[in-house]
């Protein structure tokens, strides 16, 4: 009786262990971005990314509805096209990225709202200063590829308030609009591979 008492703890052990161990899904940078935009001078927008970022990603459910990110940008990798405005945003007049050298967001909730689409609720840390966002992210798909590998795509947006994150820096024209308008808006291109 007692060996039969052991041998049901080891698979209730067993079990409760693969169910912690949640399914990993791993970044594939090549099919990936992370880009941003914001208004220059009312009239136009300037477009930008960052080349350098990592993902976790973790999900066990087919809907991703248990789906939990973690996201880390390396501020230093900033690319607009255009160089002297790229040392512009690594300045102290932006991002710091010499005392800040990363954005961060770590996901709380990931709710499925409908067909494909998702409400990403988490923490969002710029210039160590963290605010609570939502993503509206859209699933494109999961498919199997020529090698037999699982893969999921996704984009997700938010819109930001760059002055909440102590990007501070501007100035106002004549005509009252900002040099650098206050709301960015980001966006997150994402393929993922099962492991």
């Amino acid at each position: 009786m007692q060996r039969l008492n052991k041998w049901f703890v080891l698979v209730l052990v067993l079990s409760l262990t693969g169910l912690l161990e949640a399914r990993q899904w791993k970044l594939d940078p090549a099919h990936s971005s992370v880009s941003f935009e914001v208004k220059h001078m009312v009239i136009t927008t300037v477009v930008g990314k960052f080349d350098q970022f990592s993902v976790t990603f973790v999900s066990d459910k087919d809907d991703f509805s248990d789906g939990q990110i973690q996201a880390t940008i390396q501020v230093n990798s900033i690319n607009t096209d255009n160089k002297t405005r790229d040392d512009h945003l690594r300045s102290a007049d932006f991002f710091d990225a010499a005392n800040f050298p990363t954005i961060t967001f770590v996901s709380k909730r990931f709710e499925k709202t409908g067909e494909n689409q998702y409400k990403i609720s988490g923490d969002l840390t710029i210039r160590g200063i963290t605010k609570p966002v939502v993503l509206d992210a859209t699933l494109g798909g999961v498919i199997q590829d020529f090698r037999g590998k699982t893969r999921a795509g996704w984009e997700a947006t938010t819109t930001i308030n760059r002055f909440d994150f102590g990007l501070q820096w501007n100035k106002t024209l004549e005509s009252g609009g900002l040099v650098v308008g206050k709301d960015v808006k980001i966006t997150i291109r994402a393929e993922f591979i099962a492991q």
